[in-house]
């Protein structure tokens, strides 16, 4: 019995520390501080991946991967910096890996518009405002298939996590200039896409802002 209430203990007093502990305990092979990380950081890891790869069972399949990558790698975590950072750039990397995997492309395609409405619940932007219309779901399909991983992931971070330029220029290991390059060329692409299909829908949907 008192080994049951010391297990029990045990973990409520590991569920209380800090990422940062936790990945420092893990490191020395404490296996309850790792599980600990896992279920403290699955939710984010799976909700990055399914915005990447657009899919919920893909998305799973990569946190899986991701949590064994960080398994394998914490003897590389450097503590003086953000453990969500660290995670997010293996999440990140793996989830464009995943992307550029022949068996993925496909599901990829659909990518862009689930992105694209999530973030009109944001910020009602006019890209976001054409995917209501159903036909423009083919328009962004087909612009998926002209974002890089980069340019998707970086819309990812900063879009739908909320995440400053500087945190995802770490996370994407590239500068700040970058990243703004990255999103820029995303937005551009998107907007151009639509034009081709609704030429003059983004004008008016400005001109009818305006007059709002």
């Amino acid at each position: 019995m008192e080994l049951v209430y010391s297990e029990v203990r045990r973990r409520q007093e590991t569920a209380e520390q800090s990422d940062r502990e936790l990945a420092l305990s893990a490191r020395s092979g404490d296996m309850l501080s790792f599980e600990a990380l896992v279920v403290r950081k699955t939710p984010a890891v799976v909700s990055v991946a399914r915005r990447i790869v657009a899919d919920p069972e893909d998305a799973r399949d990569v946190a899986q991967m991701v949590f064994l990558r960080v398994w394998e790698q914490l003897d590389r975590y450097d503590a003086t910096y953000s453990f969500n950072t660290w995670l997010y750039r293996i999440a990140t990397n793996l989830s464009i890996d995943f992307l550029r995997s022949s068996r993925s492309r496909e599901r990829a395609h659909g990518a862009t518009l689930y992105l694209v409405r999530q973030r009109e619940e944001a910020t009602g932007g006019e890209t976001s405002r054409a995917a209501e219309d159903g036909d423009m779901a083919r328009v962004f399909r087909e612009a998926s298939e002209r974002l890089t991983g980069k340019q998707k992931a970086a819309f990812v971070l900063r879009e739908m996590e909320d995440k400053d330029t500087d945190e995802i220029a770490k996370i994407l290991g590239c500068g700040e200039s970058t990243v703004r390059n990255h999103l820029f060329n995303a937005r551009r692409i998107l907007r151009k896409e639509i034009e081709k299909i609704c030429p003059g829908f983004l004008r008016a949907r400005r001109g009818a802002t305006e007059k709002a």
